[in-house]
């Protein structure tokens, strides 16, 4: 007969640490293609579960059917831009290469008239271009230096640009997969959450999915509005390509740079080609665009969470600073939990029982 282990056995709680470790890292190995694309879709699906549940509501009650639609709807915003994108960059290849050639073989065309007229670096900017202008050798003197990293640049945009329709697919895909069993998904997180710290565990994980969806409500909306109202500016004042502006609006606006880059160079070309009144349109429409970011903005985001407003906003800044364009939810959702941790932390101070005298040590009678 064996003895059995002893109740506490160093050895073996020590292996059996390293065993989960193990198993961990190497899931986390397994998984790490996916996480980008994990991480978006959660973020999508709590943003916009509520809407989700509007599209089932009027379908019947049929999930299916929502969840076909909600798929859809990521497609045409998420997909179809990105493919259309490279479309046209691989379309226009031909040209760029002609492009690329006649510079190689004429060199460049003569400086632009305006460019001389450019403050502080005009003249000089124009004297440097005219001394390539027609002088191919002098050109290709001048950027052999950079061709070779100009060249590996482009081939890693290329490719990037290939991996993000790839993510973009992915998240659409695992966004549908947690439409369709989200209750399951967020039963299961809960019951871990409260596995590790009970109800306060429960609690964090349902104020993380509040989180998510006030950035979203305040970040989303925002930039909506503020992209409507700008376009419209666009459109009012006339300024050539002005649906393709709006867009760029609407990107900027989605990454926290606001409409000031677009709108802001198009009013200045208005001035100055002599459409003061255009370019007053447009800068009212532009002011409008860009004081809306600091008053609907804050009423959104408090109104989804109950969190200090310089939390969330810190957390969006400095998310974006720290992961990206994905720190937009990462960075308030992880801001949240500390607080809320920390507040409920330093709160168990007033829940602890106060503490009573010690029987007989009163004044005898």
């Amino acid at each position: 007969m064996y003895d059995r282990p002893p109740a506490f056995d160093l050895a073996r709680i020590t292996l059996g640490v390293l065993a989960l470790l193990v198993m961990a890292a190497a899931s986390v190995w397994v998984m790490l293609p996916f996480v980008a694309a994990v991480v978006w879709a959660s973020t999508i699906v709590i943003a916009t579960w509520p809407i989700l549940i509007a599209v089932q509501a009027r379908l019947g009650g049929r999930r299916g059917p929502a969840v076909a639609v909600m798929v859809v709807a990521l497609l045409a915003l998420l997909v179809v831009p990105a493919w259309l994108g490279i479309s046209a960059v691989a379309d226009s290849a031909d040209r760029i290469g002609q492009f690329v050639r006649s510079i190689a073989t004429e060199g460049l065309p003569t400086a632009p008239a305006w460019l001389k007229g450019v403050p502080v670096v005009g003249a000089r900017l124009s004297a440097k271009w005219g001394e390539m202008a027609g002088n191919p050798e002098a050109l290709a003197a001048q950027l052999q230096p950079y061709a070779r990293q100009a060249a590996s640049w482009v081939a890693a945009k290329v490719g990037g640009l290939g991996t993000t329709v790839v993510q973009f697919a992915l998240t659409v895909l695992v966004s549908g997969v947690l439409y369709a069993s989200g209750e399951k998904a967020a039963r299961g997180v809960l019951r871990f959450l409260r596995r590790l710290a009970d109800d306060r565990g429960e609690a964090v994980g349902q104020l993380a999915g509040k989180a998510v969806r006030a950035v979203a409500l305040g970040i989303v909306v925002t930039a909506l509005a503020q992209t409507l109202i700008a376009g419209a500016g666009l459109a009012l004042a006339g300024v050539p390509h002005a649906g393709l502006l709006t867009a760029v609006v609407f990107v900027l606006c989605i990454a926290q740079l606001g409409p000031i880059l677009v709108v802001a160079p198009a009013t200045i070309w208005l001035y100055t080609s002599g459409s003061a009144g255009r370019g007053t349109v447009l800068l009212v429409f532009s002011l409008v665009a860009v004081i809306l970011d600091n008053v609907l903005r804050p009423v959104l985001i408090k109104k989804g969470a109950d969190l200090p407003l310089l939390l969330i906003m810190s957390g969006v800044i400095g998310g974006v600073l720290a992961f990206g364009v994905v720190g937009l939810f990462i960075g308030p959702v992880l801001l949240a939990v500390t607080w809320t941790l920390l507040a409920s932390w330093i709160a168990d101070l007033d829940r602890e029982p106060v503490a009573t005298s010690q029987p007989g040590s009163g004044s005898a009678a």
